[in-house]
């Protein structure tokens, strides 16, 4: 039994990256919470498992007294000197009560206990290798999809999950691929994995730059600013320390090879790098590239900037569904408002616009104006492109009632 034991230890620790000394922690507290019943009643007891040759043995912690033991928590004196000859009245001893047969009555105890001990010294385990790498990138290789669509990764010394608001929706993942996450988070707490790892975290693309640039990992270059919408665009502002190194030109790279890199590990994503300036002006022009601005209004007062663009550079400023002036506002910090050169009054606010639009798709498809505000924040923003759209693509809006939308488009058909 003894021999069987500890080649069991031996083999765990290795395939599981745990220590012997942990491992044979765990296995004592098992076997001390399986056996109560079945060794010495008193109420301190300890197992200790002798490390060399795996024999079990198990000990209570006694008080030496002078008469007949009122409990099982006492010893007689006479029988502690048989051990220990200098013990004294009100001493407490460690005394050996190990029953016979002990290692098969503790192995058979023990087997439940001790599976729940091995996955806290698994989650104390992460907890000590993975404290250290979080808003790190790891890699690791997909192990499966369960059933509410996380993606479970093997990093070899632990299993994380990358739960599906982690996720870049126009990723598609297999068992078997090989795969970059960022490290946001350790859960020591759950019964699965302890990983908590994620591709649509703006620090995600942050680290892939520090991994491609030379000049951002050693502080030449510096990300000052950095606003993403995962799986469709990210805009980040660089500045450099040395006047002699361009920011974006280090981040591109030669023939853009390093930007390169990075689109291709985040697949259709598109990057916009700019140059970051302490003049918001300045910094919010650059940040609406690659429009050109013909001006920009500061009211610090409200925090808000109101940029006017030429008409034809209009449609550029804002972007695919206001996707480019959106990024800019978050980029900069501050609430951004466009016109164009030919408007004498101020410009609606993106939100603003945004809100209009989805009480005209409201009333002209009959659905609620909380699932318009929905389809147009998704870029479906006319009946003619509701009916155009295939239901599948409708689907997949979060947070609509696909049921009522159907049945109103049916009524349009």
């Amino acid at each position: 039994m003894s021999n069987e034991l500890m080649t069991f230890i031996e083999y765990i620790g290795q395939s599981r990256s745990i220590s012997k000394e942990t491992l044979l922690k765990a296995l004592e507290n098992a076997i001390l919470s399986a056996s109560r019943k079945s060794i010495h009643p008193a109420s301190e007891l300890k197992i200790k498992i002798d490390p060399p040759t795996g024999t079990i043995k198990a000990w209570a912690v006694l008080e030496v007294v002078d008469h007949v033991p009122e409990n099982s928590d006492q010893l007689v004196i006479d029988r502690a000197r048989e051990r220990f000859p200098d013990v004294k009245v009100g001493d407490k001893v460690e005394w050996e009560v190990t029953p016979s047969n002990f290692g098969r009555i503790a192995a058979s105890a023990a087997r439940q206990n001790f599976t729940q001990a091995l996955r806290q010294a698994e989650k104390e385990n992460i907890q000590n290798e993975f404290t250290g790498r979080i808003g790190q990138i790891l890699y690791g290789t997909v192990r499966k999809i369960d059933n509410l669509g996380n993606v479970v990764i093997d990093f070899q010394k632990a299993e994380g999950i990358m739960p599906l608001r982690e996720q870049i929706r126009e990723e598609k993942y297999a068992s078997g691929d090989h795969i970059n996450a960022l490290l946001v988070k350790i859960d020591a707490n759950t019964s699965g994995p302890g990983l908590i790892v994620s591709r649509t975290a703006p620090e995600f693309v942050l680290r892939l730059f520090e991994r491609e640039v030379s000049e951002i990992h050693d502080g030449v270059v510096t990300i000052r600013g950095i606003a993403r919408e995962p799986g469709k665009r990210t805009k980040i502002a660089v500045e450099s320390a040395d006047p002699r190194v361009d920011p974006v030109g280090s981040c591109v790279g030669i023939r853009g090879a390093r930007v390169k890199r990075i689109t291709e590990e985040l697949g259709t994503e598109k990057i916009d790098i700019v140059p970051y300036s302490a003049d918001i002006a300045v910094y919010v022009s650059n940040a609406l590239l690659p429009a050109k601005v013909q001006s920009v209004e500061v009211d610090d007062e409200k925090h808000e900037l109101r940029v006017v663009v030429k008409e034809d550079q209009s449609k550029i400023a804002f972007g695919r569904k206001a996707q480019n002036v959106r990024l800019a506002g978050k980029l900069v910090g501050w609430t951004v408002k466009l016109c164009d050169e030919t408007s004498t009054e101020r410009a609606p606010s993106i939100e603003e616009q945004m809100k209009i639009a989805a009480a005209k798709l409201s009333v002209a498809a009959g659905i609620a104006e909380a699932d318009a505000a929905k389809l147009v924040a998704s870029g479906f923003v006319t009946v003619d492109g509701l009916k155009a759209a295939d239901r599948e693509t409708l689907a997949a809006v979060e947070g609509i009632d696909t049921d009522a939308l159907f049945a109103a488009l049916e009524k349009l058909a």
